[in-house]
């Protein structure tokens, strides 16, 4: 490093695209810095994934209750207030952790907004800092309709930390966090309205097993409103009027879950030559930016790869290892895993349906009905599909399945996925019996 640097590395954002990877430089002999404007640790430990699975999992219980046809007597409902006081309880935890951590293992931290001055120069309020690497870690937040009555939204953040279950409440969207609120709310006792603004939820699955999971909360009490643009919120005294191409629905509470948009504003990218547009900074193989000492990772990246906590840790520690220069070779992504965490989940990994269908020549498509399986009648599972995708070698190479415990049959099956296990190696596993992931492995077709 030359002497005219304060830190050899440092990152801007102090959530999992930087904190996963960073200490890795320290115990290198590198001086590293995080420059964080807001909580230690970024959306997930705070607002995001933590928060939302600490607040799902009476659903998840109240669910397997009502399905126990009486085995478990009694009513149940989910206290709010205590649910909320005890997510609280958990996560004001991390941040500090988090930093004490880092800090442990030698990271300085810099509290404040940086922005760039030149490759090597930021400025965090009234002074500079410069580095011979940065790494852009600013990850995303979420996007808010320009409509009238706006004002009225709330986004996932607001929504992890509200007081008290709405009697109405309307979800504008039905990605990620739209099914996954509605499955929330409605189980703690809200009357949920999802309005989507085409045909299909979650794009990014099968568009017959997103429609399995609609149909599922539509079982349970959610109203889903598709094909249908919003127009306006007013507010009629203690309650709002959410106008839309296809009418007027009331609530009490409006969450925003249109999607989120990356974290590039006010970082002066523009200043230094960054490339960048509305899908993130755009990164070259190495996940280098258009100026080579300058990295990106997490969500603020523009990617085909899921925007998901352990993608920002696996580029994270990808950007170490090639600032060290231990790793020379271009990234390459693993399979990536991921779920939907309502009640049934839904989690998918490796080639896709329409994928493994568009090439039959490469791909066998087996489609299992899970209930065939005696172990999901343990914790009363009612239904659940899954299809199973193979080359021609025999080879498991995708997965998507609908169930009570789907994220958990993905990730038994990943290892397979992505290291190319074949029948014979698998059938060498001798798993823990009875669990689901026995269950998972023993039934690959």
């Amino acid at each position: 490093m030359s002497h005219t640097y304060d830190y050899d590395v440092v990152f801007i954002g102090a959530g999992h695209g930087a904190f996963d990877g960073a200490p890795a430089l320290t115990a290198a002999g590198k001086k590293v810095a995080f420059i964080e404007e807001d909580r230690v640790g970024g959306t997930c430990p705070n607002w995001g994934c933590n928060a939302k699975i600490i607040l799902e999992a009476p659903t998840k219980l109240l669910s397997e209750i009502h399905q126990s046809d009486g085995v478990i007597d009694g009513q149940a409902h989910i206290n709010w207030p205590k649910a909320m006081q005890r997510k609280q309880q958990i996560i004001d935890g991390f941040a500090p952790a988090i930093q004490k951590g880092m800090e442990g293992a030698g990271i300085h931290f810099i509290f404040g907004h940086a922005s760039f001055v030149d490759p090597h120069t930021l400025t965090v309020g009234d002074k500079q800092v410069t580095a011979d690497k940065i790494v852009i870690a600013t990850g995303q937040h979420s996007h808010r309709l320009d409509i009238p009555g706006k004002e009225f939204l709330h986004d996932s953040k607001d929504f992890l930390s509200i007081p008290e279950v709405p009697a109405k409440m309307v979800i504008i969207g039905a990605g990620f966090i739209g099914l996954e609120a509605a499955a929330i709310m409605q189980a703690a006792g809200s009357q949920v309205t999802v309005i989507l603004r085409d045909q299909q939820a979650l794009p990014a699955f099968d568009r017959s097993y997103s429609d399995q999971l609609v149909k599922a909360l539509a079982q349970k009490g959610v109203l889903f409103i598709k094909n249908t643009q919003v127009e306006r919120v007013e507010e009629n005294g203690s309650s709002y009027s959410v106008s839309t191409t296809t009418g007027s629905f009331p609530a009490n509470y409006i969450l925003d879950a249109t999607g989120r948009v990356p974290n590039t504003e006010d970082l002066n990218l523009e200043q230094v030559g960054i490339d960048f547009d509305q899908k993130g900074i755009i990164v070259n193989d190495y996940l280098q930016t258009s100026q080579e000492n300058v990295y990106a990772t997490g969500d603020v990246l523009k990617k085909e790869q899921p925007n998901l906590t352990p993608t920002a840790t696996f580029e994270s520690q990808y950007v170490v290892s090639h600032i060290l220069g231990e790793e020379k070779e271009a990234i390459h992504y693993p399979a990536i895993a991921q779920t939907v965490f309502t009640t049934p989940r839904l989690a998918q990994a490796g080639v896709s349906i329409e994928e493994a269908k568009a090439h039959p020549d490469q791909y066998d498509v087996i489609e299992q009905d899970v209930m065939a399986d005696w172990y999901r009648l343990v914790d009363f599972e009612k239904a659940g599909q899954r299809t199973l995708i193979y080359n021609k070698n025999k080879q498991l190479v995708g997965v998507i399945e609908l169930s009570d415990k789907a994220e958990d049959v993905v990730n038994a099956m990943l290892p397979a996925i992505e290291f190319g296990y074949t029948q014979k190696q698998l059938k060498r596993l001798v798993t823990i019996f009875p669990s689901i992931g026995y269950s998972a492995l023993d039934n690959l077709g």
